[in-house]
């Protein structure tokens, strides 16, 4: 693991807006500077092990309270994303080195050490793996269930574009116990968004991950903020539904840094919940909609609760 960042890959002019300003953030969105001994035990075991986290690779604010309870998210196959979308933090290009193949057992040692009782595993796009990395992501589901068969497993990941449909199935054979691939935002944004990403392919194959495995919890989030309007957001929600998607996420955008995409607005705390009634009333059975929502943000609590909503629909 390097702590350090490979600056000269990070953020091509191309793919990102620069020079524009950012907006002060809303006191309903500022969050305390991560600290603390749990942070710091959390932080000793991701060193240790030679992981790399979203948590730090994508800023996200809200790193301080997960690592302080031990909520880490660890991402898979390495630090450079072979995608350059204009919201993220991730570096992007040619990723320098191959897949290591002794990762899953790192990463399933790991979650042993910090007795995770449900954990988040994402990735960076590898397009250049002639399978996207699905067949690693599968041996990380497995390394997990061998060493903490009580755990369970939540992965997010990439769409997968680039390679043929079939890889998928080796995923979902490895049943993880939620599937999630973020559609991030409304499909008219995507071309300055999330360009190198096709919005009704992540639809799909959401849609096909039901069909594979119809017990399998499915779940997919976007961001707003980014300049999409209220019908745009209640479209994806269709969309979602369509693909029988169970658990919708929504979180305010954050721009890392002048070059990213600039924030449009900051989204209300009322506008979120309205944003979360109108979810459930479309007949998702678990929705997180906060300013500070990420996807894996209490991500074993909500877990609870879907499984026990799911339960309570197929009782009533």
């Amino acid at each position: 693991m390097r702590d350090l960042k490979i600056p000269e890959q990070r953020h091509p002019e191309k793919a990102h807006r620069a020079d524009n300003a950012q907006p002060k953030k809303p006191s309903w969105i500022r969050v305390r500077a991560p600290g603390g001994a749990g942070y710091a035990d959390t932080h000793k075991i991701m060193r240790e092990h030679g992981l790399v986290t979203v948590c730090e690779e994508a800023g996200c604010p809200n790193v301080g309270e997960c690592w302080n309870q031990g909520h880490a998210t660890m991402m898979i196959m390495g630090e450079v994303c072979t995608r350059a979308c204009s919201f993220c933090n991730i570096a992007t290009g040619k990723p320098p080195e191959d897949l290591d193949a002794f990762e899953p057992g790192r990463v399933a040692d790991a979650v042993k050490k910090l007795g995770l009782k449900h954990v988040v595993i994402t990735s960076v796009d590898r397009d250049d793996i002639e399978d996207g990395g699905a067949e690693h992501f599968a041996q990380t589901i497995r390394a997990i269930r061998h060493q903490s068969p009580e755990t369970t497993i939540e992965i997010l990941t990439p769409d997968f574009l680039k390679c043929d449909p079939s890889v998928l199935e080796v995923v979902v054979a490895a049943k993880p116990d939620v599937f999630n691939h973020n559609l991030e935002t409304v499909p008219g944004l995507y071309p300055e968004v999330r360009a190198g990403a096709r919005y009704f392919h992540s639809l799909r194959m959401l849609q096909r991950v039901k069909e594979l495995d119809p017990a399998m919890f499915t779940k997919s989030g976007i961001m707003v903020g980014l300049g999409e309007d209220e019908m745009g957001v209640r479209q994806v929600m269709d969309d979602m539904r369509a693909a029988d998607v169970d658990f919708l996420t929504i979180g305010q955008y954050l721009q890392p840094t002048p070059k990213h995409h600039a924030v449009a607005r900051f989204v209300t705390p009322d506008e979120f919940k309205s944003y979360e009634t109108a979810a459930y009333g479309k007949g998702f059975l678990m929705v997180s909609a906060t300013p500070l929502t990420r996807s894996s943000y209490h991500a074993g609590d909500d877990f609870a609760r879907l499984r026990a909503a799911r339960l309570e629909k197929l009782s009533s």
